[in-house]
């Protein structure tokens, strides 16, 4: 029986996804710093957009929300959002320090 399972208090519930939802944001902020660095280090923007890349890791976490009892078209459908956002985002990071590299 897991500790959901034991909760009948819609507060206590939507408390319980509020902690969770602080850890993923941590975790989040911690991929960033490390999206931050991979950008910074790419040759190109062809680099970033990686779609082998993309596609082993959509294989990998879908095997590991099987593995952790979470549905895998909702942690694909996530993860595909969250890549998505990162690429932006380290797109952004690659040409700012291609800028600041051309400027020295």
């Amino acid at each position: 029986m897991s500790d959901s399972d034991s909760v009948n208090d819609i507060a206590e519930a939507r408390a319980k996804i509020d902690g969770i939802n602080e850890q993923i944001i941590r975790l989040i902020a911690e991929r960033q710093q490390w999206v931050a660095a991979v950008g910074k280090l790419k040759k190109d923007e062809s680099a970033v957009h990686a779609p082998d890349r993309v596609e082993q890791e959509i294989r990998k976490v879908r095997q590991l929300a099987i593995d952790f009892g979470a549905s895998p078209d909702v942690v694909e459908a996530t993860f595909r959002a969250m890549i998505a956002a990162f690429t932006d985002f380290e797109l952004d990071v690659h040409r700012n320090a291609a800028s600041q590299s051309q400027q020295l």
